[in-house]
């Protein structure tokens, strides 16, 4: 599920990632300008957990997950869903009869009946997000129209579907958290964890999806702390000020010793699969899936500059009135970003990008989000694995 659009496919994409060009390799990332802005912690804050039906079913397209209620053994928990309890329990790592904690999360290993208003819900059939536009056919257009290119051949709910992390051996919460750039805490009250915050290897956990924001129309809308404020009335002198000593004014700073150069040992070199730098500051509401996401979603608000990963030259844009456009740029050893859900895009095909240099933003929505992918040739790959 990507928020909206189906994923784009490796058939659509092979005329398109048929250009490639080097482009300059320099670092720009980093903030720009001083002002303390807490805009982006606001961004953060995590939204609520759906609640699931009777069952404790919480149904998305990718997975399904139980949430244990009060009192609840793991066993409890397997003859609600209807699924063998020693096969529930060796799919999340614990015995059948183990107690669980009240809202603990049990991931099923496969899919039971869906939520509908027989099993207690409002709605019929997994939350997936509100329709949108269909990339995999914009993609498909942008080939027909490409020269030289060679061609082969009852009310559903609605919401964002969270990563379903496994935890693996030596991880904590807190890393975990800062994985995703979410809280500790709202990880902890969207799996219930204990007061320890304490995860065993082998459990799922769903990370927090960040809630919906107002889109800012422009960063001049935000204003510096102190910009616009009154300054205070200096107080009068009641004493006379001390008198300054001439050899304090006058006394000249040493010259600062001059900085020795740094050896050039290939910095601004790219390495071969090389680390990207994040195109949007945000959590990652959606993981890398193959055949069912090729890349992953980050939440960031509508507006906000999307900037390159990494130094290429650009081989497609597609620009939409319609909030369904995409970039797609080259990098060496033939791999491929592509950037889903941008608006204002300010490159054209055959421009040399930099990594870190904003090609465009944010486009709006009632949920902001940036769909990222990089492709190795045609074939997708987990873009944790550039970004980590």
């Amino acid at each position: 599920m990507t928020l909206g659009f189906r994923p784009m496919t490796a058939l659509a994409l092979i005329a398109l990632l048929s250009a490639c060009s080097d482009g300059m390799d320099f670092d720009l990332r980093g903030g720009i300008g001083g002002g303390v802005d807490t805009t982006d912690a606001a961004l953060k804050a995590a939204a609520t957990r759906p609640e699931p039906d009777d069952r404790g079913v919480l149904s998305y397209p990718s997975y399904q997950v139980a949430v244990a209620k009060r009192g609840d053994t793991l066993a409890d928990v397997a003859a609600r869903v209807g699924l063998p309890a020693d096969e529930l329990g060796k799919y999340n790592g614990i015995k059948p009869g183990d107690a669980l904690r009240r809202g603990e999360i049990v991931a099923l290993p496969r899919r039971v009946a869906e939520p509908s208003p027989a099993t207690g819900a409002d709605t019929t059939g997994p939350i997936r997000p509100p329709s949108g536009v269909d990339v995999t056919t914009l993609a498909s257009n942008a080939i027909n129209k490409a020269p030289d290119t060679a061609r082969r051949s009852g009310a559903a709910p609605t919401g964002v579907e969270p990563v379903r992390h496994k935890v693996a051996r030596g991880e904590t919460a807190f890393t975990i958290a800062r994985l995703y750039n979410v809280s500790p805490r709202a990880l902890s009250e969207w799996n219930a964890l204990d007061k320890d915050f304490a995860i065993r290897e082998g459990q799922y956990l769903l990370i927090p999806v960040t809630a919906p924001t107002a889109p800012r129309t422009s960063d001049r809308d935000t204003t510096a702390p102190g910009a616009g404020s009154l300054t205070p009335v200096p107080p009068s002198a009641a004493t006379p000020l001390p008198a300054e000593t001439p050899e304090a004014r006058t006394a000249a700073k040493p010259d600062p010793k001059p900085e020795k150069p740094v050896a050039d040992i290939g910095q601004s070199k790219a390495k071969a699969g090389g680390s990207m730098s994040m195109p949007v500051s945000g959590s990652i509401i959606r993981e890398y899936n193959p055949g069912t996401n090729p890349g992953i979603d980050i939440s960031a608000s509508p507006g906000t500059p999307v900037s390159a990963a990494a130094s290429g030259s650009v081989i497609s844009v597609s620009k939409k009135t319609d909030g369904a456009s995409f970039i797609i740029v080259r990098h060496p050893d033939n791999v491929n970003t592509v950037y889903l859900n941008v608006a204002d895009i300010g490159v054209n095909v055959g421009d040399s990008v930099s990594r870190g240099q904003q090609i465009a933003r944010v486009a709006p929505g009632d949920v902001g989000f940036l769909h990222f992918e990089v492709r190795k040739g045609l074939d997708s790959t987990d873009p944790m694995s550039y970004l980590r």
